[in-house]
């Protein structure tokens, strides 16, 4: 099952730009690409001390021999594992996978060094401050020293200057000039701002891409922000030539939604160059498939982790990872990247040669969306039933979970269901896991839509009798603090319902004899 996993997202080999078709609301057409990003010629580097420090010549002739200090360096790292990835990250290092001084001849969502073999990490590209302290044991080059003058870039002696001047001078004398909009007199820079939404078709409106990371740059000048839950975003650095804008799936909740193909734990969505005021962007149905899948999916889990607060359950480990894999139906809450599974013999036998490939960048969550595209509520649905066996295996823990994988995969290979059958060894498992995941899913579709999905009803497990139990009064954190790492079947978890829920113990006893009949 998991070198199939593997094979799917290996499988996309799409190169071409996509064109992504807006609401008629005035928007103008994105361009979201797809494959590997294909470089052109190095290109001058308009923020380079030396360029900088030129032009600024250029504007004040009086201050010819002045060589300003560097504000940043331009470097690239080339980490060895994920927990080299991570510490880079955690350092707040901005990383990018292509040289950032580079013409980009066809876009896309990743770059892969040649040099670099694959399923391997690929040099990663950043800019840091002029006086960063590199960590050790990770591989570093420094390309180039620069100036980007910005409100916190020191200037003693140089006050009077006019920044704004000197940077559209670098750009123009560096051949970049192009990238210049027209200079009017109102504002000569600005600090993008603008919403991203997407057409939720089942309520009728568009609602915001929440918590998503927002990343703009113009060569080595980057800055980054977050939408909030209404899609809005607002950047702290303020450009005057035309940013490169990207949505980074990497959510300031502190999940992430990635192709372990890339080896990057996070997918990026280029949507272009644009004004440096920011641009809109609305994702519908009829939009790219990719960015659409990954939009919904980020959507639900930002739902789930912001409900789990208040319906009172345990949220998901902060660093979760999804794939979305769209060659496949079913989906799975492996919980891979927390530590669960990939060491039991049964996985390993189904790795093969796949194993160093995803152990670089394992995933949690695996969302099946074949069949899916372009529906809002089918994804989000998905994605809330995956969330809900991950608030389980935050409290249940790795060797509960390593029993329900092993189960799940062993049924799948048996008898060619995940779910197996009530008579198999370890079925108790999958019941109480598979009962609480599609309860949670119908309630959380209940709740935004005000309709029954009733999913899952009439399996073996009857997750109907959850729902029945929440018509009767028992709320979620009610049901959710009976899974505990004991609860290992049907009627071990009617039991400790009953010990949570005393006062309801006819109604537990009355659902679970009903419903299993």
């Amino acid at each position: 099952m998991l070198p199939a996993l593997v094979l799917a997202s290996c499988a996309d080999k799409e190169g071409s730009p996509l064109a992504v078709d807006p609401l008629e609301t005035g928007e103008r057409p994105e361009v979201v690409s797809h494959g590997m990003i294909e470089l052109g010629d190095e290109l001058d580097n308009p923020y380079s001390v030396t360029n900088m420090s030129a032009a600024l010549a250029g504007v004040y002739p009086t201050r010819a021999a002045v060589e300003l200090a560097p504000t940043d360096l331009y470097v690239r790292f080339l980490p060895g594992t994920a927990d080299d990835f991570d510490r880079l990250q955690g350092l707040g290092v901005e990383l990018f996978d292509y040289p950032l001084d580079r013409e980009i001849l066809t876009d896309g969502d990743y770059y892969h060094d040649p040099t670099i073999p694959a399923g391997e990490i690929s040099w990663q590209y950043s800019v840091v401050p002029a006086g960063f302290e590199f960590p050790e044991g990770i591989r570093h080059e420094v390309l180039e020293n620069c100036f980007i003058p910005d409100d916190e870039v020191p200037t003693k002696g140089l006050e009077d200057v006019d920044w704004d001047a000197v940077e559209r001078r670098s750009f123009e004398a560096t051949g970049n000039g192009a990238m210049l909009p027209a200079l009017t007199r109102a504002k000569t820079k600005s600090k993008p701002s603008g919403r991203i939404t997407i057409v939720d078709d089942k309520l009728g409106k568009a609602v915001g891409v929440a918590g998503v990371k927002m990343v703009a740059n113009v060569f080595v000048k980057v800055s980054t922000t977050y939408t909030d839950v209404q899609g809005n975003y607002s950047f702290p650095a303020k450009f005057s030539a035309k940013p490169k804008y990207s949505i980074c799936f990497q959510n300031k909740l502190g999940f992430t939604i990635g192709m372990n193909l890339v080896l990057v734990p996070a997918s990026v969505s280029t949507i272009g160059k644009d004004d440096p005021e920011g641009v809109d962007v609305t994702i519908n149905s009829n939009s790219d498939n990719v960015l659409f899948r990954r939009c919904v999916v980020n959507n639900a889990a930002y739902d789930y982790f912001q409900a789990c607060s208040t319906k009172g359950i345990t949220a998901p480990p902060r660093n979760l990872r999804f794939w979305i894999l769209n060659s496949l139906r079913p989906s799975s809450a492996l919980m891979m990247h927390q530590g669960a599974i990939i060491d039991t013999k049964l996985v390993g036998n189904f790795l093969d040669v796949y194993r160093i490939l995803i152990q670089v960048f394992v995933p949690d969550i695996t969302i099946g969306s074949k069949d899916k595209n372009g529906k809002y509520a089918d994804l989000y649905s998905t994605a809330i039933h995956e969330l809900a066996h991950a608030s389980h295996f935050s409290v249940v823990k790795k060797d509960y979970w390593n029993t329900l994988a092993t189960y799940v995969l062993s049924s799948y290979i048996l008898t060619g269901s995940c779910y197996g059958s009530d008579s198999r060894e370890n079925s108790g498992y999958c019941a109480v896991a598979e009962m609480w995941a599609y309860y949670v899913g119908n309630k959380f579709y209940k709740d935004r839509y005000g309709a029954n999905l009733n999913h899952g009803y009439g399996l073996w497990f009857h997750p109907e009798i959850l729902m029945s139990l929440d018509e009767g009064g028992i709320s979620m954190a009610q049901i959710f603090s009976a899974l505990t790492p004991s609860v290992t079947d049907s009627e071990a978890f009617k039991d400790e319902l009953i010990s949570v829920n005393p006062s309801k113990k006819s109604l537990i006893e009355s659902s679970f004899r009903r419903n299993t009949r």
